[in-house]
């Protein structure tokens, strides 16, 4: 099985950069999206015909602001959107599917560079999440959980760690929860096959950054420990173009 997830920037911008050229020579079973930045019904309008597709859609109160959605080639047994907390659901930020084996989390992690109060709300949904995920943990099966972390955990995850140690995206506090996240079982299934430097998921639109591969790996899928023989491979299609991120996926042996 083939799991894609990609913060689109908005997915009717997307869609006019190329997103359904891509979509159709992409073989994912399933595609998980960040930051889509529209409802349903807009997706639809700009995309065409998605009759074959399951679609979930979570979209923010707000409009135009944030809002994840799944593709599936595949209905899953059951979805939930968001955590059941307020503050945090009125973001659109969740969607949770459950399969056979696994439950599949998509999560548009907030960004904390607006401020602290920003920053503060990013730390609660980080603990909030691992919460949640801790729980469905008991049930025995895996528990992947994809999407737009909005930090880059370790120096080898950015290209200038030092000139960013007091921005949001790699301060001390946002690293030491992704520290966190792995000494509680979760692993980085990227860093299970590739530990080379320069491996990324997001550059800013300014000074040619992707162009000069001038980035931050920000886009992860996690799984808990005792379930990462299920993957097969992790990797970064860094040469698809159409947001100032890029997919990332993994293949799992089911």
């Amino acid at each position: 099985m083939r799991i894609i997830s990609w913060n689109v920037n908005g997915i009717r911008a997307a869609i006019r950069n190329g997103f359904k050229d891509w979509f159709n020579s992409e073989s994912a079973d399933i595609i998980c999206l960040q930051e889509v930045k529209a409802d349903k019904e807009q997706f639809v309008d700009s995309f065409g015909s998605a009759d074959s597709l399951h679609i979930t859609w979570n979209e923010a109160k707000k409009a135009g602001y944030s809002g994840v959605a799944n593709l599936n080639k595949q209905r899953p047994i059951s979805i939930q959107l968001g955590f059941g907390i307020e503050e945090f659901d009125s973001e659109g930020r969740i969607i949770l599917q459950e399969y056979e084996k696994f439950y599949l989390y998509n999560i548009y992690f907030p960004n904390g560079q607006r401020g602290q109060d920003r920053l503060d709300y990013k730390m609660r949904f980080y603990d909030a999440f691992l919460d949640h995920a801790e729980n469905l943990r008991k049930t025995g099966k895996a528990v992947i959980a994809c999407g737009d972390y909005n930090t880059a955990h370790k120096e080898i995850d950015l290209k200038n760690p030092k000139a960013n140690e007091k921005n949001s995206g790699f301060l001390p506090i946002e690293r030491a929860w992704m520290d966190k996240l792995v000494e509680t079982g979760y692993v980085d299934t990227f860093r299970m096959f590739n530990q080379e430097p320069e491996q990324y998921s997001w550059w800013t639109y300014r000074m040619n950054a992707r162009s000069r591969n001038i980035g931050w790996r920000i886009d992860y899928f996690f799984i808990n420990e005792e379930h990462k023989g299920m993957v097969k491979d992790a990797f970064i299609l860094a040469d698809v173009k159409g947001s100032d991120h890029c997919p990332v996926g993994i293949e799992l042996n089911i």
